[in-house]
């Protein structure tokens, strides 16, 4: 999984969110759990104020050339 733009900041850790939300460091947590891997773009990162041990567990700095080597290795790929 790669988090891009606003999405980066979706990777920060101890997240608090008002009951009956969706947590996503909980959801990125599962998706480390089960082997995937959660590539968070630094220029995001950069831009969002955060540090790399700001991000969940599971989660790295990335890079445009990590997302491409991913992209080019997948069968498949989401994007929304």
């Amino acid at each position: 999984m790669f988090l891009i733009g606003d999405a980066a900041a979706a990777a920060r850790k101890e997240q608090k969110v008002p009951h009956g939300y969706y947590n996503v460091e909980t959801m990125l947590g599962a998706v480390s759990r089960h082997g995937g891997e959660i590539g968070v773009c630094s220029s995001c990162m950069d831009a969002r104020g955060l540090r790399d041990e700001d991000l969940v567990a599971g989660a790295h700095r990335s890079s445009m050339e990590e997302l491409t080597r991913w992209t080019l290795e997948a069968d498949k790929t989401l994007v929304f």
